[in-house]
């Protein structure tokens, strides 16, 4: 039996690095860690508490960006001004925000097409 102590990172691949960087940086808001440059592509790290979000241009046939794969999820402390920002700022959104029970959240595409979702649990 495996034990899991934690998410270690979730990476998601990119095709320019740059107008992602513009996106998880500029709209997002996130700063930037640990980056290399290496042949195969530019991996970045964005450092979220106890995890980390990287975006990866080191991607090949086999990986590729999609809008069908895996999502991330961040909270924010302000959810109605987070979902006003993207707003602002021309985001796409895939899921527009909804309410549950237990949470707020609303899911926008990156620049790949790939989807990052917002969210925030209600206390």
């Amino acid at each position: 039996m495996i034990h899991i102590k934690e998410v270690a990172y979730t990476v998601i691949p990119v095709c320019n690095i740059d107008v992602s960087r513009a996106f998880y940086e500029g709209v997002l808001g996130l700063k930037p860690g640990t980056t290399f440059t290496s042949k195969s592509g530019t991996w970045v790290e964005y450092d979220l508490g106890p995890t980390t979000l990287s975006i990866t241009s080191m991607i090949d046939e086999a990986w590729q960006p999609s809008p069908h794969g895996a999502a991330v999820a961040l909270e924010v402390s302000d959810f109605d001004a987070a979902v006003r920002w993207l707003r602002e700022k021309g985001a796409k959104f895939q899921t527009e925000p909804w309410e549950s029970p237990r949470c707020k959240m609303a899911t926008v595409f990156d620049p790949d097409g790939g989807c990052v979702a917002i969210h925030q649990l209600k206390s």
